[in-house]
C-alpha cells in the first residue's frame, strides 16, 4: 500500500513520502495565490478553489488567509462561508455541509500523531475525518479535533474545542466543549 492509500485509510503513513510533499506543496502555492488575489478577482479566485479542492462550488466564500494541507480532501456543500484565518489540517476526509458558516482563525484537524514517543519520534502520523452537518455555525477560534462528526443545526462557542461528536441541534462550548442549550 502506499503512502496515500495509507494516509487515507486512517493507518500510520510517513508525511515526507515524495508523493504527499508534492501534494502539499501544490496545496500551498494554490492557497498562497488564493490568499493574495484582490476579492474583486472572482473568477480566478473560483478556479483557484475549483484546482485546490477539485470540485466546483455553488455559493462558497472563502476569506484570506485560508490555509489546508492538501485541499482535495476537503468537501464542501452549498452556501459556504469561511472567516478570516481558517485552517483546514485535511490529511483525512472533511465533510461540511449545506448552509454552514466558519468563524476567523478556526481549527479543523483531521491530523494526529502517536501517543507512544519513540512511536511519535519515527515521523509517522495518522489522521481520523471530520464530518460537520448541515446548517452549522463554527465560532471564532473554536479547534475541531480529529474523528469529530458534529450533527446539523450545531452552533460550536467561540474558543470551544471540540474533542467529541456531538447530534443535532444543540450549542456546545467549553474546553473540552461540552453541550450547553439544546435548539
Amino acid at each position: 500500500m502506499i503512502e496515500l492509500e495509507k494516509m487515507l485509510a486512517g493507518e500510520m503513513y510517513d508525511p515526507s513520502d515524495s508523493t504527499l510533499s508534492f501534494m502539499r506543496e501544490k496545496a500551498r502555492t494554490l492557497a498562497t495565490q488564493y490568499n493574495v488575489s484582490l476579492r474583486s478577482q472572482i473568477n480566478e479566485r473560483k478556479q483557484i478553489l475549483k484546482e485546490l479542492f477539485g470540485q466546483e462550488f455553488d455559493g462558497v466564500s472563502i476569506e484570506p488567509p485560508f490555509n489546508c494541507d492538501y485541499g482535495t480532501n476537503i468537501e464542501v456543500g452549498r452556501n459556504f462561508y469561511v472567516n478570516f484565518g481558517c485552517v483546514i489540517l485535511d490529511v483525512a476526509k472533511v465533510t461540511i455541509g449545506d448552509n454552514c458558516l466558519i468563524g476567523p482563525q478556526v481549527g479543523i484537524y483531521t491530523a494526529c500523531h502517536p501517543l507512544d514517543p519513540i512511536e511519535r519520534n519515527s515521523g509517522k502520523e495518522f489522521a481520523q475525518p471530520i464530518t460537520i452537518g448541515d446548517n452549522c455555525w463554527i465560532g471564532g477560534h473554536a479547534t475541531i479535533n480529529p474523528g469529530v462528526t458534529l450533527g446539523d443545526n450545531v452552533v460550536v462557542a467561540s474558543g470551544a474545542v471540540v474533542t467529541k461528536s456531538f447530534g443535532d441541534n444543540v450549542v456546545i462550548g467549553g474546553n473540552p466543549a461540552r453541550i450547553l442549550k439544546e435548539i
